[in-house]
């Protein structure tokens, strides 16, 4: 997306009166980035202005708000030379005119009593508890900004929707000027998939995701000092899809994943500087989609110690059992393998009924770590057996309003 520009949604933002404004949207509406380019605007245009965006964590904000906000400062000129400076260890951007804009996580509702703003921005806010967003709330003077994808109903329909003062704004890709049509396509594409995750994630309209496969796993600080490593897992992608590493260990009977790479347009020669870049020795086993035997090939020419994934009949399902098999630890840093686990959902028919096969969406990482979880590990040495089972299909709960408005 081009900085310099904007998009609808950032006039709607920009120009509301409503004390709270609500920005319900599918995947890459923007909806994001517009937000933040009007908190620039607002720090640019009024001094003294504590402005406060606050995500579910510390990765999560820098995979995606400070993210866009570190590109929009890197991209517009006339906007450095407002900020006096960016402390990117304390996350914040001061100006010249004495306005602040903070990026925060809190750990509980204790912890966000502490500190007042005029302007706030809850990132993700389906990652952000109702007491924690009502004291938050308490202490901003002037507005406040929420985003989320609207996979299932939370507070934010509960407590907020509907109140005098609550403006909300749905939006999904369409609204998107900048993202590119294959990008638009592979969302649109969705429908052929789920509805569920299509009305969702290419419509932006509230729903009740069901059959999520992967209820195993927990987040962790870090990878155990002692955790014995299995193997790499590598997913080959290019102009429209992630490559896609994770790092798998394994310590107490337990599986300890880190990402290391989620990333478009990579060659083989980038993967491998990646690779290198990352600290991963060359002794280090990799299992790659076996799909890609040019690509592994060359990996091998480049001094990897590196596999094709051996498939057989049913070899997704029977990876997914392995993994179900075992307690998953995924390190927090591990944005966009969180983001995939939540979405990552057993197929519908028409009808709503569940089948026995994955959707083929969000998997850019889960499927190298099937990978590995298929040619390296033993279903047999688990700590902890989770029964494997398929969720009924429940009915979805859908803003039939807004998607009539979206048609």
């Amino acid at each position: 997306m081009n900085a310099q520009k904007a998009s609808v949604l950032f006039g709607l933002n920009y120009h509301t009166d409503s004390h709270v404004v609500i920005n319900q949207g599918g995947t890459s509406s923007g909806k994001t980035f517009a937000i933040i380019q009007v908190l620039f605007c607002l720090a640019c245009a009024t001094e003294n202005l504590v402005i406060t965006v606050v995500g579910q964590d510390i990765p999560n904000l820098k995979a995606g708000a400070l993210r866009d906000a570190g590109n929009i400062y890197q991209s517009l000129p006339m906007l450095k030379a407002m900020i006096k400076s960016y402390n990117k260890t304390d996350r914040i951007f001061e100006f010249y005119n004495g306005t602040l804009i903070e990026f925060k996580s809190y750990n509980d509702a204790q912890d966000a009593k502490s500190g007042k703003r005029d302007y706030l921005f809850i990132n993700e806010a389906n990652g952000i508890a109702w007491d924690v967003y009502t004291e938050l709330a308490l202490r901003t003077k002037q507005k406040i900004f929420i985003d989320y994808n609207p996979n299932s109903a939370f507070w934010v329909h509960d407590n907020l929707m509907g109140r005098p003062g609550v403006q909300v704004i749905i939006s999904d890709h369409r609204h998107n000027p900048f993202l590119s049509t294959q990008t638009k396509n592979k969302i649109e594409s969705l429908k052929t998939e789920d509805l569920q995750l299509w009305r969702v994630y290419a419509r932006g309209l509230t729903g009740k995701i069901t059959g999520i496969i992967f209820s195993n796993w927990q987040l962790c600080d870090a990878i155990p000092q002692h955790a014995k490593p299995i193997a790499a897992g590598l997913d080959f992608g290019f102009t429209n899809d992630e490559t896609g590493l994770v790092l798998v260990y394994k310590q107490n009977g337990e599986l300890w994943v880190d990402e290391v790479l989620y990333e478009t347009g990579l060659t083989n020669t980038d993967i491998s500087a990646r690779m290198i870049t990352a600290g991963i020795s060359k002794s280090t086993p990799i299992v790659a989609d076996s799909a890609e035997p040019k690509s592994i090939e060359e990996l091998r020419r480049l001094g990897w110690r590196i596999t094709g994934a051996k498939k057989g009949a049913d070899s997704v399902n029977h990876s997914i059992d392995i993994l179900k098999r075992y307690t998953i630890n995924i390190t927090r840093r591990s944005v966009n393998l969180r983001n995939e686990l939540a979405r990552y959902k057993w197929k519908t028919d028409r009808l709503g009924k569940t089948l026995n096969e994955p959707v083929d969406s969000f998997n850019h990482l889960i499927d190298p770590l099937r990978y590995v979880a298929l040619n390296k590990l033993k279903a047999a040495e688990r700590s902890k057996r989770t029964k494997s089972y398929l969720p009924q299909a429940e009915s979805n709960d859908i803003d039939f309003a807004a998607a009539n408005l979206l048609k």
